[in-house]
């Protein structure tokens, strides 16, 4: 799990303050179906948001924790993230995950074993989660900065 936070905080120091620096038309142009480099960050928050209540949710509900997805696209439309400024936009992404990065610290070893079913049945664990989460953050920052 270690790896997974070095990894997680370093993604978080090494981009905080790049986004920011990018050109309005970058950060808003769309290709038709896809999102623009402001929607993938409104990915990104949408991501935390959901996750940060399964990070802390697990340790107080009925187990095994039933993971529940979200409509990704919905929720990237219905919030706006292409008309925020991105400032307001980097802040929010940031904030969010500096509190799951302190979730990640001071989860219980054993913590890190709940299962979890997910929506097609199969069951992971919360470190399994958890890391999964670091490695979609880097994916998409490794689009956001192509």
């Amino acid at each position: 799990m270690q790896d997974a936070i070095f990894k997680f905080e370093k993604l978080l120091n090494e981009n905080v303050n790049y986004f920011p620096t990018l050109n309005t038309e970058v950060l808003e142009a769309k290709i038709p179906g896809k999102w623009s480099k402001k929607e993938i960050l409104g990915h990104l928050i949408d991501s935390a948001i959901h996750n940060l209540v399964r990070f802390t949710e697990i340790n107080y509900v009925e187990k095994p924790y039933q993971h529940r997805p979200y409509s990704q696209m919905d929720l990237v439309n219905l919030n706006q993230y292409q008309t925020m400024d991105i400032v307001e936009l980097t802040t929010l992404l940031f904030s969010l995950n500096k509190q799951i990065v302190r979730i990640m610290k001071s989860v219980d070893e054993g913590v890190l074993n709940y299962k979890i079913v997910l929506s097609d049945q199969s069951v992971v664990d919360l470190k399994f989660l958890m890391t999964d989460y670091v490695e979609h953050l880097e994916h998409h920052i490794n689009q956001l900065k192509a």
